[in-house]
């Protein structure tokens, strides 16, 4: 889960540890209290002046968050500089970043069935060795970036995600996300086809994406109709 927030430069000092999170993974393994839920997660960090072998020491120490919700968190994020400028709130694809499934190591290599995926992560894909070809202001807001969290029961309709995360099956899976709203499906399977989708799944593939945005419409309604009950 990438660590909101964090300077790039401080990435590395996250490993300096070897941090222990294996009440996260009994929470979600079998018999825990997270174990068949839809959870998503994401990473921050915060530096603490901690004693470490009788000396004090500055120490980022990195905080893992677990929502539990059968409606997915919002996909903006919030940007909140120091400088005194209002607070930016944006589509986390512009940072390049999603909330991407989370397949576990024994599965990657391998074709991955239509599963029911309950974890989900929130992924950067940008690569700290293009940030040197960014501006500078581009590369600061990745250090101010904030979790954007709506309250579901208070959303405006007009502000329903229209984004569906996509993970189709196939001898490596493809995963990626689709704004029904702005995205043309036809641009985005040939845009695929370029990366490795195989030219005879394409057909399959846009199958595939509008089941997932029927499933994504009807948890809209569902979700419409639970705000109406709640008021």
């Amino acid at each position: 889960a990438f660590p909101m927030g964090t300077e790039w430069g401080q990435l590395d000092d996250l490993y300096e540890f070897n941090w222990d999170f294996t009440n996260l993974e009994e929470a979600l393994e079998e018999d825990g209290k997270l174990y068949g839920k839809k959870v998503y997660v994401f990473g921050c960090a915060e530096s603490h002046l901690v004693t470490y072998k009788n000396e004090n020491k500055t120490v980022l120490v990195p905080t893992v968050v677990c929502v539990e919700s059968s409606i997915p968190p919002s996909d903006k994020i919030g940007i909140s500089s120091v400088e005194g400028k209002e607070p930016e709130i944006t589509p986390m694809k512009v940072m390049k970043m999603a909330w991407d499934p989370y397949i576990p190591l024994d599965k990657r290599d391998r074709q991955v069935d239509r599963m029911n995926f309950q974890i989900y992560i929130l992924a950067c894909t940008q690569r700290r060795s293009a940030l040197k070809h960014l501006k500078e202001d581009r590369v600061k807001k990745f250090n101010y970036c904030l979790p954007y969290i709506n309250n579901p029961f208070k959303e405006d309709e007009t502000e329903q995600s229209t984004v569906v995360q996509i993970t189709f099956p196939s001898e490596l899976p493809v995963v990626c996300e689709y704004d029904w709203a702005v995205d043309n499906l036809e641009e985005l399977a040939d845009d695929l086809i370029k990366e490795g989708l195989l030219v005879d799944q394409k057909d399959e593939f846009q199958e595939f994406v509008k089941e997932q945005v029927e499933k994504a419409k009807k948890a809209n309604g569902e979700a419409e109709e639970a705000r109406e009950k709640a008021k």
